[in-house]
């Protein structure tokens, strides 16, 4: 395998093809990790969420990182980008970047998994609404390898 860095736009490229990455927040000392269906436009990655640990951890800490990669027969991908969440709540001031947010996401089939989907059922009375948000994408760094022939 030969391993090269990639540039700035392949790394963007690459962001803005692929559709599930692995999201990254922190709380105190404790880092967490969950993958997360997104699109990506203008230099943010869109999403959304149900109310959860995720979300808490992000609106205490908005620092978040992001890692997408791509494997194919012939080599692999990555690409971690670092940013800020950016909550898109339901409320006058925000309707133009909500309404983004779903355009882009609704482009794509099952674009709602795994954000929506929750391991264990849910009651009626833990029902709560889904929650928009963006990632403003501030510095990306990739690595790509290919087969040596």
């Amino acid at each position: 395998m030969i391993i090269t860095r990639m540039s700035h736009n392949e790394c963007i490229d690459l962001i803005s093809k692929a559709r599930i990455a692995r999201l990254a927040c922190s709380s105190g000392d404790q880092p967490y990790v969950v993958p997360v269906y997104y699109s990506y436009a203008d230099g943010h990655a869109y999403s959304f969420t149900m109310p959860g640990q995720k979300l808490n951890w992000m609106r205490r800490n908005p620092r978040v990182c992001l890692q997408v990669d791509e494997a194919t027969d012939s080599g692999w991908r990555s690409v971690v980008a670092t940013g800020r969440f950016e909550e898109l709540p339901d409320r006058i001031g925000h309707k133009r970047e909500r309404d983004r947010a779903w355009q882009l996401l609704s482009q794509h089939a099952n674009w709602w998994e795994p954000g929506a989907l929750r391991p264990e059922p849910q009651t009626l009375a833990d029902h709560s609404p889904h929650v928009f948000y963006r990632l403003l994408i501030e510095e990306v760094s990739g690595r790509a390898a290919r087969k040596d022939t």
